[in-house]
Parts: structure tokens; sequence; C-alpha cells
């Protein structure tokens, strides 16, 4: 049976040939290289569930092992960010928060809050069934913040995703599916909610992206030369890159891709390739059993023993350790 990661890929793949043949952003073609970061970093299932809380009501919610989200459907609330002043809160707005950080959620700022132990990930649906209740989608993705993703790491604290009229219409199709699969629980439930989860992130990131103007992996992701050469190690990480190889991909002297991928991606491209490998790899070594020597094979090393050195540098452990750790 399929899983939601696998419905993952399937749809940001499909998603990928559909925004090259309209042109959307120019991004070059590597819009792979975020559904592989957040696959990269992900430790578990997504959890969310659908809420309603009646005025007066404020909560402030540990921090998570991953990322937050809540999503208002009805009435209003704010957000108390881990710093800054508090976010209002309108029905079809998102807030995300992308390393899991504690904060408040209340009818008015001025509400005293309650602390809760339970995390995003644990919420479960109130009982609160008054008219005039607000209602949300809260929960949580499980993601491995040890070694997230760079791209991830240029991501701010809170990110807030307005209620425009016209802005982002996918995300807002896709919380319509989400908001009717938690709200009665049907034949296709489990493996429906957590698919919807996914697409869910991918639409929030990739929103998020799309407002950004310049700078780091914004223009990475978009620049025709070194979006050629992600593109291309993200395909075959396996592969035996040359900077030379990785420089005719992107269409430039070797001296200049050199420059131009280090400069926005923010280290040389072979250092980018090992770590990106390695991250490969410490994701199958924590959701498989598969033999150190595959897994060696798989992410482009001739030996385990250089695997195995190359994994305790960066990871401070050898790789059978950190599987079973």
């Amino acid at each position: 049976m399929a899983t939601s990661v696998d419905f993952l890929c399937f749809y940001v793949r499909y998603s990928c040939v559909i925004v090259s043949l309209r042109g959307s952003r120019r991004y070059a073609g590597v819009v792979d290289v975020l559904s592989d970061a957040v696959m990269a970093m992900r430790t578990g299932r997504p959890h969310s569930a659908r809420v309603r809380r009646s005025a007066p009501f404020g909560r402030r919610f540990p921090p998570v092992a991953g990322a937050g989200f809540h999503v208002v459907l009805q009435g209003s609330c704010w957000l108390l960010p881990p710093d800054g002043d508090p976010i209002a809160l309108a029905p079809g707005e998102v807030v995300f928060l992308p390393r899991g950080s504690a904060h408040g959620l209340t009818d008015d700022p001025s509400t005293p809050t309650v602390e809760t132990t339970v995390s995003l990930a644990e919420v479960r649906p109130d009982d609160d069934d008054a008219s005039t209740a607000t209602i949300m989608v809260c929960g949580a993705y499980l993601l491995d913040q040890t070694r997230p993703h760079p791209l991830f790491g240029e991501l701010p604290d809170v990110i807030h995703l307005s209620a425009r009229a016209g802005r982002h219409p996918a995300l807002r199709a896709t919380l319509d599916l989400l908001d009717m699969e938690l709200e009665q629980v049907r034949p296709g439930s489990g493996a429906m909610l957590p698919a919807l989860l996914d697409l869910l992130l991918l639409h929030v990131l990739r929103a998020w992206f799309d407002e950004q103007v310049t700078g780091g992996w914004v223009a990475a992701l978009r620049d025709p030369a070194v979006g050629a050469a992600l593109s291309a190690l993200h395909h075959e990480p396996s592969r035996q890159w040359t900077v030379a190889e990785l420089a005719s991909h992107a269409g430039l002297s070797r001296a200049a891709f050199a420059r131009r991928f280090a400069t926005l991606v923010g280290q040389p491209p072979l250092t980018y390739l090992t770590w990106w490998r390695l991250t490969l790899a410490a994701g199958l070594l924590r959701g498989s059993d598969t033999p150190l020597s595959t897994v060696a094979r798989q992410i482009g090393y001739t030996s385990e023993f250089a695997f195995a050195h190359a994994f305790k540098r960066q990871y401070g452990q050898p790789p059978g350790r950190f599987r079973h750790s």
C-alpha cells in the first residue's frame, strides 16, 4: 500500500511538471529540493486535530520536536509568539512554527494563558460545541531539528500567511480538504490525513518562498545555473560528481560556477554533496535495517570504511552506533 510519503513524492514531482509548463516563479526546475529537504528531516507521521474553543481561552503550548501549526477555520484568535508582538489570526489564516517553538494561543492578548503539558504533536479535539466558538486545525510535524536542511535554516521562527483574497489558492484548497477529513472520520481517513498534512506543509513553504524577493536559498532555487546543479545533485546523489561536471550542467566555467554556487548555497558544491549524502544516510539508518555496506553504496561511497569515517566526522559517532541510539 502506498504511504503518505509515496503520495507526497508523486504529488511534488507532478506539481513540478505543471509549474515548469506554466513558467511559474521560475524555480529552475528544482522544486524537488524542497520535498527532499522535508523528507530527509522527517522522523514520524504528522498529527493534527480539529479543535473548538469559546472565549475566553488562553493556552501556552510547550516546544515540540519538529514544527507546529495552527489554521483558523472560524472565528478569530491571537498567537503569542516566542518573541515579538501578538499576531491576530482571522478565518483562513495559517501560522507555521518551523522550529516548534513554545507559544501561546488566546482569544485576546489580555487573556491570561494556562500552561499545558500537551504539545501540538498530541493535541486532541475539544468538546466545545458553542456556535460562537473559534474553530481551528492544530498540529505538528515530527522533524529532526538537529541537522536541518539549510533551506529550513533560513525560515523565521513564525510564518504567518494571511487570507488576502485570491492569495495561495492551492493552500486554501488543501485546508478545505483537511477540514472535511477532520470533521468526520470516513473510510480511508487513516491514509488521507497524513497525505493532506504533507501537502499542507509543502504549500505553506511554497507560499512563503513565493513571497520572498531575493537572497539565500530563494535565490539559489531560482538561479538557472545553481538550480540545475542542485537538481543534478539531488537526482543522483550517489554519482561521483566533479565540479567540472556540475559546471557543465550549469552552463558556466568551473571557476564561475564554484563561486556562484558557494555564494548562493553557502558552501562549495562538493561540500554540500557530502552533507546531503550523509543526511540521506542518517535517514536510512534511522528508518530501515539496510546493511551499512548497502547504505554506503546507495549514497555514493565505494567502501563501508570510507562511509563510516565520513559519517563519524559529521555525526560524532559511527553509523552502527547512530542506528542503535
